[in-house]
């Protein structure tokens, strides 16, 4: 017994060495992927460029600058559903790679009973009272010789990993969302404001000409006209205020809060952006992009299933042994002629399963094979939001500048029509087209900015950004 306990580390130390040397199924290997040597939306001169910094690799507290924006990103981070739901899954994920990782060990109990026995006495033999004390310790523990437990011990974490990475995927669209969600309700507070103080300067228009009415230098006609100007801006108020109160209930449940206000900081047109943004090599974003490096997480789980299901053909070796002590007395327990013990090893190999192994291997070949699919497509969905978020950027900000001349044409052509109207030279209907033009000018021009700071969002979140803490 003694020498028995004596030996076992150096028989569990021989299975082990025994157990590193076979492993079936496939190792992972990266599937080829086409990747292009430059982002498509970029201008002639950063193509030629191509430099490998990359927007994406700015913290986003240095890409948004709004210091209310910033504290908003920081209680979301905290308090959003989605992303403490990711964290509860990672420490799923971990729960169960811990229990798959422990079927490569043995499993070891202890084990202490205590009987006694009395036997009726018979014609023969007298009543005999028995009393036996035990103790002692089993061992049950399957080799991983094909490599069962290792492939699936690779999955899990790999599944952990793709867990870890699909947190940072939330983290990334939850600031994205949050970023254009403020921006847009900044925009919305300016179209506001745009919109009252129209009112307010078209309410005084009115008035002025429901006086040149009265004193009949000017008609009916003109005074509805005016009125026509009012009720236009007067309707785009409530209308915005609405738009404001559900944009705000929005921000909120993003916070992880109940429907409420949100505090503002720098106003729409003070958001700093650059004109320009460095793209970086489009190689770079299959390490950054936390759903390509989920994606590839994924397949490398589903890779190492194929191991796995493969093993099941092969026999399944088991060792087994029970050591301890048995005594009638309990003071001569622990004493040597006590001691008892027993090992055994069995094989058990798979003869006919009316194809249920072959199967088992081919859904997880296909499963591997759909994962394979779905990481290149995560990988080409990858480039195709870069690229349309540079062409965007670019864009939106060429439109920007068309609608900053429009706004200024249709401003002096609504001073010009007043000038016109206030010395007869023209009718109200001049001053009221011009003006309408004047007013969708400038509620345009705010949408405009707006979009071209939402493209900026999508760019930083195309190439990446926003995951890093």
């Amino acid at each position: 017994m003694t020498n028995l306990i004596k030996k076992a580390p150096s028989l569990l130390l021989l299975c082990m060495v025994l157990l590193s040397g076979c492993t079936v199924g496939p190792n992972y290997k990266r599937p080829a992927v086409n990747t292009p040597t430059v982002y498509r939306g970029l201008t002639p001169d950063e193509a030629a460029k191509n430099e490998p910094k990359s927007l994406a690799d700015e913290k986003w507290w240095e890409v948004f600058q709004d210091e209310q924006l910033k504290e908003l990103i920081k209680t979301a981070l905290q308090q959003d559903y989605d992303v403490r739901r990711a964290a509860s899954r990672i420490l799923q994920a971990q729960a169960s790679l811990g229990i798959t990782r422990s079927n490569q060990f043995p499993t070891i109990s202890g084990t202490a009973a205590a009987s006694n026995e009395r036997s009726a006495r018979g014609k023969v033999f007298p009543a005999i009272e028995t009393d036996t004390t035990q103790v002692g310790a089993s061992l049950d523990w399957e080799l991983d010789f094909w490599g069962k437990f290792r492939r699936a011990t690779e999955a899990a974490r790999a599944n952990l990993a793709a867990s870890e990475w699909g947190q940072r995927e939330i983290v990334r669209e939850l600031i994205a969302n949050l970023a254009g969600s403020y921006f847009t309700l900044r925009a919305l507070d300016l179209q506001l404001e745009i919109s009252r103080r129209t009112l307010a300067s078209r309410q005084d228009s009115l008035r002025l000409t429901q006086l040149l009415a009265n004193g009949g230098s000017t008609s009916l006609l003109d005074v509805r006209q005016a009125e026509q100007l009012v009720y236009t801006a007067g309707s785009e108020i409530p209308s915005l205020e609405q738009q404001i109160e559900q944009q705000e209930n929005f921000i909120s449940i993003l916070l992880g809060n109940n429907p409420a206000a949100v505090q503002r900081g720098r106003a729409l047109t003070e958001q700093p952006h650059s004109p320009t943004v460095p793209a970086g090599l489009p190689s770079s974003l299959l390490e950054r992009r936390p759903d390509v490096r989920q994606a590839e997480e994924q397949l490398v789980a589903a890779n190492a299933e194929i191991g796995v299901a493969r093993s099941q053909y092969f026999p399944q070796i088991t060792l087994t042994g029970t050591a301890g002590y048995q005594s009638s007395a309990l003071t001569g327990l622990f004493a040597g002629p006590a001691g008892f013990w027993n090992f055994g090893s069995g094989l058990s190999q798979p003869i006919f399963t009316a194809g249920r192994l072959r199967s088992n291997v081919r859904l997880a070949e296909a499963q591997q094979q759909e994962a394979v699919l779905f990481y290149q497509e995560t990988i080409q969905g990858a480039f195709r939001d870069v690229s349309d978020a540079l062409i965007a950027y670019r864009k939106t900000q060429e439109f920007s500048e068309q609608q900053k001349l429009l706004v200024s044409s249709a401003q002096d052509a609504t001073r010009l029509s007043h000038l016109r109207y206030s010395g007869g030279a023209t009718s109200y209907l001049e001053v009221l087209t011009n003006d309408t033009n004047y007013f969708t000018a400038e509620l345009g021009l705010v949408q405009a900015q707006l979009n071209e700071l939402l493209a900026l969002v999508q760019l930083y979140k195309g190439l990446g950004g926003g995951w890093q803490q």
